[in-house]
């Protein structure tokens, strides 16, 4: 236990000491304001550079399987190419395929039950995470909730090495927050936010498939994210418009326009990610990760409490709409 707090504390040091190198060079790779973000002046991204490499040092030093290093490596040197040159969408997706195709079917080699459905949950939990990377502190608050809460359940469940890397990577992202919490010194970037992504719903699924877990654990345990991002989609869907365009439709950033703040609306998000995060915990610890059907009714429960949330925040933003005519 103690040298796993040591090298989540000794990630914490390393994504702070790349984030201050990276902010040396601040006046490059400048994220620019405009009509689809929810910020006023041009700050540094790349922010994310400071976790990933958090990441792979405590995943190389703890043991962690090549196949997930590799991911992380490939996924973040796409992404920096794609926060500075800006790559075709289908390039990107192709990537985000590429990765959880390798990391499910290296796991269970052939063609396995639900295979498929896994590659496509990982690919979308990467780029849910990528579209919840828009307000001061949101992402960088996941990643610490819902990879401690991934930490304990590894530990729980006899898997230390993950335990600890989960740990690692909360702790990296503890780190990259002392310099994200609004107002923002610096963003995360596509080359932080698309690798956690993979992590989130990576080792979600790996859990799952070594009996860690249910499948209920992970959805709650990043269930503020992935329902934001998933009810978004589906509305920009049936309105017609392209789902894979920038945009500030999501609750979140609805929130920060109707004149909440960055701050105060990270403060809530952390709310109802902490809560998510215990929750699962808790359902875990009582037994009913042994029950697959009570698990998803108490993770259902919750969604449907998130949901009456998410109410409220349409309701307000059509008020403010009215009161805008």
């Amino acid at each position: 236990m103690t040298s796993t707090l040591v090298v989540a504390a000794a990630a914490l040091a390393l994504s702070m000491l790349v984030i201050k190198g990276r902010l040396m060079f601040g006046g490059r790779g400048l994220d620019l304001p405009g009509h689809r973000s929810l910020h006023d002046r041009p700050t540094p991204h790349g922010g994310g550079l400071g976790i990933i490499a958090a990441a792979l040092v405590a995943g190389g030093w703890l043991g962690v399987a090549p196949v997930w290093l590799a991911g992380v490596l490939i996924l973040a040197t796409i992404s920096l190419v794609d926060d500075w040159r800006h790559l075709p969408s289908w390039l990107r997706l192709f990537f985000h395929l590429g990765v959880a195709a390798a990391v499910v079917f290296l796991h269970e080699p052939g063609f396995v039950p639900g295979g498929l459905a896994a590659v496509v949950l990982i690919a979308w939990a990467i780029n849910a995470y990528n579209f919840m990377d828009g307000a001061d502190g949101l992402a960088g608050s996941m990643t610490a909730s819902g990879f401690g809460a991934y930490s304990v359940a590894f530990a729980n469940a006899g898997f230390p090495e993950l335990a600890g890397w989960s740990l690692a990577v909360a702790g990296a992202a503890c780190g990259f927050l002392v310099f994200n919490w609004h107002p923002a010194r610096i963003f995360m970037g596509d080359v932080g936010s698309i690798p956690l992504g993979f992590l989130a719903g990576g080792l979600g699924w790996y859990g799952v498939s070594v009996g860690a877990w249910a499948a209920w654990f992970p959805a709650l345990v990043f269930a503020p994210f992935l329902l934001d991002a998933s009810v978004t989609l589906m509305r920009r869907a049936v309105a017609g418009r392209r789902i894979w365009e920038a945009h500030r439709e999501h609750y979140y950033q609805r929130m920060v326009r109707m004149g909440s703040g960055h701050a105060a609306v990270c403060r809530i998000w952390l709310f109802w990610m902490v809560a998510s995060a215990a929750l699962a915990l808790g359902l875990l610890q009582s037994g009913l990760d042994g029950h697959a059907s009570a698990g998803w009714v108490g993770a259902f429960i919750w969604m449907c409490t998130l949901a009456v949330f998410g109410r409220w925040v349409d309701g307000r933003w059509r008020a403010s709409e009215v009161r805008k005519e």
